[in-house]
């Protein structure tokens, strides 16, 4: 880990009040996401939350026949693992890293005491939830409703905004499976942004070059998940 990863790269560690941050720091463990990494699987028994800094985490839902689909991205802005602070315990969905880095995690113990409290953090946790839940939503309607070319570019800038950087590793494989569509399919949407001049695509590496040109391409589904972030979480505080 470099000497400029800190959990406070990590939005809602970094908006915690100061009693409460004092307490977690202490807890907090870093740990390296590396890619494809699976942090817990349908069903499995949580014993971690992580708290995303560089790496991104992809929500899948998997069907018995192994298929999947992405149902919502994890990044710096959030944390993975929420059935545990909501009393699940478990989830049907699996969480798996779809972009390498860096993260820290909180033993379940401590962040369901915390939750327990009912104060500040209770209240952050609940509004991240909310937002959590509109992307999963929204992520449904899109898949439904748009075209594999919209669903690619709400992905990408869904993607950027829990990135440092306009680059991805990532391989058409590993977005199919995300999307929940062939590669074939992928490999066209990308081919056709490619030729549009929006990003370049090459080895498992995608750059954006032109982002407003990929969120003018986009549906209104990135927009309406974005809005809901930005109205239920804080503002970034500096450190």
């Amino acid at each position: 880990m470099s000497p400029t990863d800190s959990p406070r790269d990590n939005l809602l560690l970094a908006v915690l009040p100061d009693e409460d941050w004092q307490s977690w720091c202490l807890q907090l463990e870093a740990i390296a996401l590396p890619l494809g990494q699976v942090l817990y699987e349908s069903g499995g028994k949580m014993h971690y939350v992580y708290f995303p800094t560089t790496a991104i985490v992809s929500l899948l839902y998997v069907m018995e026949n192994g298929a999947s689909a992405e149902i919502a991205v994890v990044g710096n802005e959030g944390v993975v693992g929420i059935a545990l602070f909501m009393g699940g315990e478990s989830t049907p969905s699996r969480a798996v890293v779809q972009s390498a880095g860096m993260g820290y995690r909180l033993r379940a113990q401590i962040i369901k005491n915390e939750f327990n409290r009912a104060g500040p953090v209770m209240h952050l946790l609940l509004r991240y939830t909310q937002a959590l839940i509109t992307q999963m939503a929204q992520t449904a309607v899109c898949n439904r409703h748009h075209s594999l070319d919209q669903q690619l570019c709400r992905w990408l800038l869904l993607s950027l905004d829990r990135l440092h950087g306009r680059e991805l590793i990532m391989t058409q494989e590993l977005i199919a499976n995300m999307l929940g569509v062939r590669r074939e399919g992928v490999t066209e949407a990308a081919l056709k942004l490619q030729r549009a001049g929006l990003i370049s695509y090459a080895r498992g590496h995608i750059s954006v070059i032109d982002r407003p040109g990929l969120e003018s391409r986009t549906c209104e589904c990135y927009a309406v998940v974005k809005k809901e972030y930005d109205r239920l979480l804080p503002k970034r505080i500096a450190t």
